[in-house]
């Protein structure tokens, strides 16, 4: 399953002391233009369009790379979007937005379980300037990656050279690691919980 969402809107609005857009401190126009580039830019990457996604990112190169490699792993790994998070202002030149998915590899850690992940961008005059993510993964992820790095070093060298820098087989990767998962959760006892 893939899912291609376009032209979701994401209503935002920037907290700061509590009530919106009040403290003294903020531009205002600045931090509300801000928020609606970051609303587009998640559009932009849950597209599965690496063009569209590189167009957002004219002015970050120095993040393309990891990036594009993240939304086509999101793309092999049928991430489905669950919840979008209104982005939030987290300092007058920072902002973050969360997105909860359904993916293939929590399936195959055979555990119940939604990750969110967090997309953090900074703003220069009013453009993208660096973006990076951060997530929620389950512990039970990293002692399969722990386990595969271990047991299979030829999946980091190979399919999965240049994981999460820029490699050229994010597809490629995230499926071999998705059916390593599956043999890592055989031999192990992982029960089929739900989490949070």
């Amino acid at each position: 399953m893939r899912a291609f969402v376009t032209g979701l809107t994401c209503i935002t609005f920037v907290f700061v002391g509590g009530s919106p857009l009040q403290a003294p401190d903020v531009d205002k126009p600045a931090a509300a233009k801000a928020l609606a580039v970051a609303a587009a830019f998640i559009d932009d990457f849950y597209s599965f369009n690496p063009v569209r996604l590189r167009a957002a990112m004219a002015n970050a190169s120095g993040s393309t790379g990891d990036i594009v490699y993240y939304q086509g792993w999101a793309k092999a790994g049928n991430y489905v979007v669950l919840r979008r998070k209104p982005c939030h202002l987290d300092k007058p030149d920072e902002v973050s937005c969360g997105v909860t998915v359904k993916d293939d590899l929590a399936p195959a850690l055979k555990i119940s379980y939604h990750v969110t992940d967090v997309f953090h961008l900074a703003f220069r005059d009013g453009r993208i300037v660096k973006v990076w993510n951060s997530s929620d993964d389950p512990p039970e992820f990293d002692e399969a990656m722990k386990w595969l790095h271990r047991t299979r070093p030829g999946v980091f060298t190979g399919p999965c050279r240049g994981m999460w820098k820029g490699g050229p087989t994010p597809g490629d990767c995230v499926r071999t690691i998705v059916a390593g998962f599956a043999d890592y959760t055989a031999g192990h006892s992982h029960s089929n919980r739900k989490r949070p």
